[in-house]
């Protein structure tokens, strides 16, 4: 029997002050070396970041043009959102999202979205400072191109495996999958790389060579 893992909010507000690059390394030296999302996944504008507990979406290709039932599964998807959670969608070649869904994402306290898609209304999204993050973008509507077949299961989005309430950390740089399994590890060594990063920056402010930073500290 599956045990659902714990809603911890408290992981949310920590990762939220940290940024990928430092989530990244420190996955790195816990073995876990494919976390970060394809580069193609950029945020809707420069300054988009959002951290958040994973609600995933499983997309495929349309089976009908015109369902009996049009966005089922898209509907109840976004309608299961809570607050803490970020939507991660798996891969597809159509616009999966726009401002509609943002709307009601935002309002369930939804903190972003990271589709292996395209997205439209993309001005109305970024006036409304919702973050997104996207392969690009499209106009065309899902009806009849993509069918969301499940949600809350195990999925792939930008080329890593994305399990239901793993940690999200999307900013300018990318986006990072912290496996829920090793979360509290990996905050823990993250907030102390960051304080560690503080003291090289003060140091090679003050003139200390790379090097030199780099043996005392062994940070770079």
């Amino acid at each position: 029997m599956s045990v659902t893992p714990s809603r911890r909010l408290d992981w949310v507000e920590r990762l939220e002050r940290l940024y990928t690059a430092v989530v990244a390394d420190v996955l790195d030296k816990l073995g876990y070396r494919n976390q970060c999302l394809h580069a193609r996944i950029r945020p809707l504008w420069p300054q988009a970041k959002c951290a958040g507990l994973a609600l995933t979406v499983q997309t495929v290709p349309a089976r009908e043009w015109a369902p009996a039932h049009p966005y089922a599964g898209e509907l109840l998807a976004v309608d299961s959102l809570q607050p803490g959670d970020v939507l991660v969608v798996s891969e597809s070649k159509w616009s999966f999202w726009g401002e509609l869904l943002s709307t009601a994402a935002k309002y369930r306290g939804c903190r972003g979205v990271v589709l292996d898609g395209p997205t439209r209304d993309s001005l109305a999204i970024q006036a409304m400072s919702f973050p997104v993050f996207h392969v690009g973008f499209h106009p065309a509507d899902s009806l009849g191109r993509l069918d969301v077949v499940a949600h809350n299961v195990t999925i792939t989005c930008g080329g890593v495996l994305v399990h239901p309430n793993d940690l999200i950390l999307a900013d300018h740089d990318g986006v990072v999958v912290v496996p829920h399994g090793v979360a509290e590890d990996a905050l823990q060594r993250a907030e102390e790389k960051v304080r560690g990063e503080n003291r090289v920056r003060k140091a090679l402010a003050e003139g200390m060579s790379c090097t030199e930073a780099f043996q005392k500290y062994g940070i770079l």
